[in-house]
């Protein structure tokens, strides 16, 4: 056959290739490709039989080359039998129990009683706030336990009925029982410094102070003091407001009981 006068044909070279050359190489580049990401050995359903040709155990159905298989395995009828296989096993597999979750040590101790405590009331002659001074004595507390505090809402306790007009201070160390102190339920100030808190480890006391925030009518009772410095009687001092006027005659010169 003459390849030269043939349509892309060149001198020297050899006749253009035919589509089903074309396409028989394109698949053998694709199955090569293929076989370097896929291990047909570790496909269970991958089975060669006594006649050199290839099987699939999942699908029932015969291929002549590795490619061709390959070319089955990502077609839909492969891809359904896998995903309804896989429901099959999961379905008839034992339900697996849940991992355990770590469990965490509780330490137990028996309880010894209630602490001692001190409780005082202060006032700031700066800011005007009410504070509460908290001292609890707790001489047998436990190794490597520290006393925790919290504030508890009137609905939280189940001691007493609930009534919003207090709140709880709670302090709890083992082996001591938890104590529980009502006080009004007022804003608690925790900005910077206003609420304090020292455990001192030699001596075994738990210390801790809080400040009640001003309501509106105390800051607007302040300012009224700060402007009216404190005084009575429009601004005056106490020990310099004049005496009631008293009923004495006029400085007349023949009056004998005028005053000179």
């Amino acid at each position: 056959m003459d390849f030269q006068n043939r349509a892309g044909g060149k001198t020297g070279s050899g006749g253009v290739a035919s589509w089903s050359e074309s396409n028989r190489d394109r698949r053998e580049r694709l199955r090569q490709l293929a076989l370097e990401t896929i291990d047909l050995n570790k496909d269970p359903y991958f089975m060669k039989n006594h006649l050199g040709s290839y099987e699939c155990k999942l699908c029932l159905t015969l291929h002549n080359n590795e490619g061709s298989y390959l070319a089955h395995t990502q077609g839909k009828k492969h891809q359904s039998n896998l995903a309804r296989r896989a429901a099959k096993e999961a379905k008839e597999a034992p339900a697996q129990p849940a991992p355990e979750k770590p469990r965490v040590s509780i330490k137990k101790f028996v309880k010894i009683g209630r602490p001692g405590y001190k409780v005082t009331k202060q006032r700031d002659p700066d800011s005007g706030q009410h504070s509460l001074l908290f001292q609890v004595d707790y001489p047998e507390i436990a190794e490597g336990i520290a006393p925790r505090h919290r504030f508890m809402s009137a609905y939280e306790q189940r001691i007493e009925p609930p009534d919003k007009s207090w709140q709880y201070l709670l302090f709890a160390a083992e082996p001591y029982e938890t104590i529980a102190f009502k006080i009004p339920s007022r804003e608690i100030d925790k900005d910077d410094g206003r609420l304090w808190t020292h455990w001192n480890k030699d001596t075994k006391q738990f210390f801790l102070q809080f400040h009640f925030r001003l309501t509106p009518a105390q800051i607007q009772q302040q300012q009224q003091q700060k402007r009216g410095g404190g005084n009575q009687q429009g601004g005056m001092p106490t020990g310099l407001i004049p005496p009631p006027p008293r009923n004495i005659p006029s400085a007349n010169p023949l009056n004998p009981f005028a005053q000179r």
